[in-house]
């Protein structure tokens, strides 16, 4: 990013960036040593990078809320037990938990928590991205996950 690009995203983050309940994201482990916070923070540098080299215009605001607060459901996940019903399971389950975290603490609007409810696509069939704000964060997700996964 250009210190002009590095500014702009900045100021999308900031109010997020400060607020107690998002900084609790960084109790948490997300994928190999990275914590929740650190994960989200990348997707959405990541996701800003797509947009902009993909010359997709999507809306910032929409972009980058909807990446921050992704993955914003406030717990360990790997404290859940193994042997339950798989549509349970933490994969499955945690898009919706952090779209209601996200309406709760900060009253998103739909098109943010469209992008929330979708990031796990294609693992949640039924949740397929629409706007190109929650195709963006998709894929940024799984690119992050990836690299964080294998980067151990």
């Amino acid at each position: 990013m250009t210190g002009e690009e590095e500014k702009q995203f900045d100021s999308y983050l900031e109010k997020y960036l400060k607020d107690p309940h998002v900084l609790k994201m960084d109790e948490y482990k997300a994928h190999g040593k990275n914590s929740v916070l650190s994960h989200s923070v990348d997707v959405a540098k990541t996701a800003y990078c797509l947009n902009r080299d993909l010359h997709m215009h999507a809306d910032l605001d929409t972009l980058l809320t909807g990446a921050i607060l992704h993955d914003f459901y406030l717990y360990d996940w790997h404290d859940a037990r193994l042997f339950v019903n798989i549509f349970k399971m933490h994969g499955y389950t945690h898009p919706a938990k952090a779209c209601e975290n996200a309406v709760t603490y900060f009253g998103v609007n739909d098109d943010v928590q469209e992008v929330i409810r979708c990031h796990m696509w294609p693992l949640t069939l039924r949740s397929f991205p629409k706007s190109r704000e929650a195709i963006l964060v998709c894929m940024a997700d799984k690119l992050c996950a990836i690299r964080e996964t294998f980067d151990r």
